[in-house]
């Protein structure tokens, strides 16, 4: 590839923001789709922005958990197939934990659930076993989505202790079988974002019980970022929520999945994983 064919630093693509609901009541997503369109109710709109994304490909360095909310690094899974839940479970979550640990000096990590993507276009199911990526930015949980995660998955005798210390929600997000250029991930770094403007919490709304999520206004000052082509070999951990809150450090991360315009023609739709971790700190 010549320097003139080669992907520019910042292309441009469509994310969707949200829109808040007309009569002013707090938002809600059903996470159970219609299973004859595959849409989930909701009460708000989704809001079309074009937005300048930089690929910072070969400048990962310039963003970190701790500053921007989000960091890449490169490291294969031994763990290859993710089609069994079971051996996902067994295999790939002990080996991302001593990752995770590694990475933040953090004490104790438990993954308290993992989802896998497969994108079929024109396919209307969504459970479990057939998610798609999202396009809608988003931010995975709440303060007290992150709280309420500690009491349900953490023994009770635990859970007043360790609620007093440092405690954080990663996503520790991977492509799986192909390189990642078909609807990857992007990424908002957190040093442009405004938390109290720009994020509103939305009801989760399960079969038995309320979680909450964030939705995200429009902001014209929000700098994202992703990482093109991102193979197996590579992930991102994203800061879902942190509890430190006296200094400048990252809390979060609004992020999408989006159609990139520079996505080579005949690519493999994207496969990828993502685990969700409680991470504490002594």
């Amino acid at each position: 590839m010549s320097a003139s064919d080669a992907p520019p630093n910042t292309i441009q693509a469509e994310l969707n923001y949200f829109s808040p609901p007309t009569d002013g009541s707090k938002p809600y997503i059903n996470i159970n789709a219609d299973p004859a369109t595959g849409v989930r109710q909701r009460n708000f709109d989704s809001e079309p922005h074009i937005i300048d994304i930089e690929n910072i490909r070969g400048e990962q360095g310039s963003v970190t958990l701790d500053t921007a909310g989000f960091q890449f690094f490169r490291r294969p899974a031994t763990h290859k197939a993710f089609i069994d839940d079971k051996a996902v479970e067994t295999e790939y979550y002990p080996e991302s934990i001593e990752f995770l640990k590694e990475i933040t000096g953090a004490s104790r990590a438990v993954v308290f659930d993992h989802t896998i993507r497969r994108r079929r276009p024109g396919e209307v199911e969504d459970t479990p076993q057939k998610r798609q990526p999202v396009p809608q930015v988003h931010v995975d949980q709440t303060t007290a989505s992150a709280i309420a995660r500690v009491h349900r998955h953490l023994p009770p005798a635990d859970a007043p202790e360790l609620l007093r210390r440092r405690f954080q929600i990663i996503n520790l997000w991977r492509p799986i079988s192909h390189a990642a250029y078909d609807w990857p991930l992007a990424l908002c770094d957190f040093r442009s974002v405004d938390a109290k403007r720009d994020l509103v919490p939305t009801s989760l709304v399960y079969p038995d019980r309320d979680g909450e999520t964030m939705s995200v206004r429009f902001n014209p000052n929000h700098r994202w970022k992703y990482l093109r082509g991102m193979g197996p070999d590579e992930f991102v951990l994203i800061k879902c929520f942190d509890s430190r809150t006296d200094d400048d450090t990252a809390l979060l991360t609004p992020h999408t999945a989006f159609q990139d315009p520079t996505t080579p023609k005949n690519t493999p739709y994207r496969e990828s994983i993502e685990l969700r971790l409680l991470v504490f700190y002594d």
